[in-house]
């Protein structure tokens, strides 16, 4: 092939790329936002910025089996991520087009109700029992309300059901069920997040502060897959998000331990003790930790 044609072709397909990239630019569905979690959210038609955003294509690392021989220590750790605290504010970021316009605990319900990953009961940490979507629904707005509605004209009375509306902002936990263990093959302490189980408070007829309680667990291995695609906002820099999945596995949250594996499978508040008492506990788990890790290298 002469140099004349191989520069006519490089020409050409330059030339066909370029107009591509302007066609790209000027058609407005050429924007693909991620799947929208709410109802009433509507994604923008067009590029809504300053670049040219590509598909984000991500998928989780495989976590790989341990063999038992090679575990040298293991310890369960129960936490909790307390959303109001500054550095867990993400958890109620009210959405975008790269996150699906939704909080953290919308993206999970609407995932579970696609079918997306499956929701295991509340009543245990120990996924013995999947969870329907009428399940998570009685769970979120309790029985319907009643009401008598009387006509004006006629004064004939009517029974008018009211469905109640679930409100977000009543999840203000995130429980973690997480294994903590030395893998003699590397030589070194490693975590993973075995469960995920939002925490929702509960109000009275009144208003008033009743009781908080678990929805439901994630297996966190199933929903792995799901958390990698959609983004968490970021506050410093709009171009550096990671997804949910990044997120938990690079610890980006503040939390406390609550519950470390004792022979009565108690917290540490059922073992009696005041909420300071409780804080003060799970510093000195989390202090146990890390001196696990550290004791191995240093005598």
């Amino acid at each position: 092939m002469s140099i004349l044609k191989t520069y006519k072709l490089a020409a050409t397909a330059a030339f066909l790329f370029v107009n591509a990239v302007a066609n790209a630019q000027s058609d407005p569905n050429s924007f693909k936002s991620v799947e929208r979690v709410k109802p009433d959210w509507e994604p923008t038609l067009v590029r809504d910025g300053v670049y040219d955003r590509v598909d984000h294509i991500n998928t989780p690392l495989v976590q790989q089996a341990v063999r038992e021989n090679d575990i040298m220590w293991k310890k369960r750790v129960w936490r909790e991520i307390d959303i109001r605290e500054k550095q867990n504010m993400a958890f109620r970021y009210p959405g975008d087009d790269y996150t699906g316009g939704g909080y953290f605990i919308e993206i999970v319900l609407d995932a579970i109700k696609k079918g997306k990953v499956k929701a295991y009961s509340n009543i245990d940490d120990r996924f013995t029992a999947t969870l329907t979507k009428q399940n998570i629904d009685d769970m979120l707005l309790g029985p319907p309300d009643t009401q008598v509605i009387v006509d004006p004209v006629t004064q004939q009375e009517t029974i008018k059901i009211i469905r109640r509306e679930f409100n977000p902002d009543d999840v203000t936990k995130y429980r973690l069920k997480e294994d903590w263990y030395i893998d003699r093959n590397t030589g070194r302490l490693h975590r993973q997040i075995i469960g995920i189980a939002p925490i929702i408070d509960k109000y009275n007829d009144d208003g008033t502060y009743r009781a908080s309680q678990a929805l439901f667990w994630l297996y966190y291995p199933e929903a792995s897959n799901m958390f990698a695609q959609y983004e968490v906002f970021n506050p410093d820099n709009d171009m550096a998000r990671l997804t949910w999945y990044e997120f938990f596995e690079g610890r980006y949250f503040a939390s406390r331990v609550i519950k470390v594996s004792n022979p009565f499978d108690l917290s540490f508040k059922e073992k009696g003790m005041s909420n300071l008492e409780a804080l003060y506990e799970g510093q000195k788990s989390t202090e146990m930790l890390f001196n696990k890790e550290h004791d191995m290298w240093v005598y």
